[in-house]
């Protein structure tokens, strides 16, 4: 569960930061790491959900550059 705890934290701030502005080097430094904790999430719960989840992710996160 921390794992999942991890992504809905990183997606909270993710949008903080888009809400306040934020440079968007800051924020695709957070989408980055959405992704690595969104992966890791995946792995630990090794179904086809978690990982589509976890790739639509990372897909976003290389929209966002």
């Amino acid at each position: 569960m921390d794992e999942v705890h991890a992504v809905l934290r990183r997606l909270d701030r993710i949008e903080t930061l888009e809400r306040e502005g934020a440079h968007p080097a800051t924020v695709l430094a957070e989408l980055h790491e959405l992704v690595r904790e969104a992966e890791a999430w995946a792995r630990l719960e090794g179904d086809e959900r978690a990982r589509a989840a976890a790739a639509a992710i990372a897909e976003r996160a290389m929209i966002a550059v």
